[in-house]
């Protein structure tokens, strides 16, 4: 994973992805009421809600802050036959190959006066639709592979026969209309698959458009209950926003659109719901450097290692890696400062193995 969380947004057209996304991300991609009118994938970089970063800010004084962000890539509507070449097709498909995870905007909203691509309003099926073609797309791809590596399997060369089985267990599944990451593999065995970037492989977020008089109550919407129903099955969660509030809040200043939220009765505005979402779904949390010159927001896999960590600021840091001074966030704010919190003994030293926890503030001491 890179440094920045990418998550790829899909959807069928006119379920209110390229409005989201363009709320979202204030990027101003083009949303009409057709079809298609997405023609390149829009990206947007936004920055992850963390009010930690801003309280660090008011402590340190720095010449500069950067928080964490998050790339959002605004995929054209898929269509039935997408991975066939209908619509955009395989165009677009290619496009969520190189994002972390997958955001899936469903309608769940009526709105006579937008045309559904199918005709009526029915959440499950359009994901069915989605999941079908990432299926089928991933199909294509696996089988290619599997062709390619059949004969060297079958002279018995051991590491492209172990690849092979993995690649038939994986296509057992796709024909099956199951993704692959209903497989269940190992850790052994998903490096032999990383490189062809499954689609169906990735972990996916349903987003639920609903109306603005739904917002603070989705769970009252029956496609909202359906949707949640066939997520809960499969694995996978559900967030629900309007499309049409976010492209509200999007137009207003912080101060005002927060008040805004709350005559709504919604504690958060739709996007920290998802980035806290993937973040959890993703298994990701952020740690601090800060100082003078900089305070900054790194994201990591939870599990990660210190040195590994220093890593993600220079690899010349991971290299010559001697220790990390760490402080943990909430001692830090509580001692008032990093010297009271230094007097108080909080200020601890940890090797490379140290795992890095939510809201480590680190200095990395190195050598090269």
């Amino acid at each position: 994973m890179s440094t920045n969380l990418e998550i790829g947004i899909v959807g069928l057209p006119n379920v209110g992805k390229s409005t989201l996304f363009n709320a979202i991300t204030k990027a101003g991609a083009e949303a009409a009421n057709y079809p298609f009118c997405t023609i390149e994938p829009n990206v947007g970089v936004v920055e992850v809600p963390d009010a930690r970063i801003q309280v660090l800010t008011d402590m340190y004084h720095p010449k500069r802050t950067i928080p964490a962000v998050t790339r959002f890539v605004d995929i054209a509507g898929l269509v039935a036959g997408a991975s066939k070449g209908e619509g955009l097709g395989n165009k677009f498909l290619s496009h969520i190959r190189e994002t972390d995870a997958i955001a899936e905007v469903v309608r769940c909203f009526e709105d006579g006066n937008i045309t559904h691509v199918s005709g009526s309003i029915d959440p499950v099926r359009d994901v069915d639709v989605i999941n079908t073609e990432l299926c089928l797309a991933d199909m294509d791809t696996v089988q290619k592979r599997a062709d390619r590596i059949r004969k060297v399997a079958q002279c018995g060369n051991k590491e492209a026969k172990t690849e092979l089985d993995i690649l038939l267990k994986i296509l057992k599944a796709l024909e099956d209309g199951e993704p692959a990451r209903k497989v269940g593999l190992t850790k052994d065995e998903l490096p032999w698959v990383h490189d062809l970037n499954l689609l169906t492989l990735k972990p996916i977020l349903y987003i639920a458009n609903v109306a603005e008089d739904e917002a603070s109550e989705p769970d009252a919407n029956p496609h909202v209950q359906a949707l949640k129903e066939f997520a809960v099955a499969e694995g996978s969660q559900v967030v629900a926003v309007s499309a049409k509030i976010e492209a509200e809040i999007a137009e207003l200043p912080a101060d005002e659109a927060t008040v805004f939220l709350q005559e709504l009765g919604l504690p958060e505005a739709g996007l920290a719901k998802l980035i806290k979402a993937s973040y959890a779904m993703l298994g990701l949390i952020n740690f601090f450097t800060a100082g003078a010159d900089e305070v900054r927001a790194w994201t990591i896999v939870n599990g990660t290692k210190a040195q590994k960590a220093a890593g993600k600021i220079h690899t010349d840091i991971e290299r010559g890696f001697i220790r990390a001074e760490i402080v943990s966030y909430d001692d830090l704010i509580a001692c008032g400062s990093e010297q009271a919190a230094k007097e108080k003994g909080l200020v601890r030293l940890e090797g490379k193995d140290y795992i890095m926890q939510d809201g480590d503030v680190t200095y990395f001491r190195f050598n090269v």
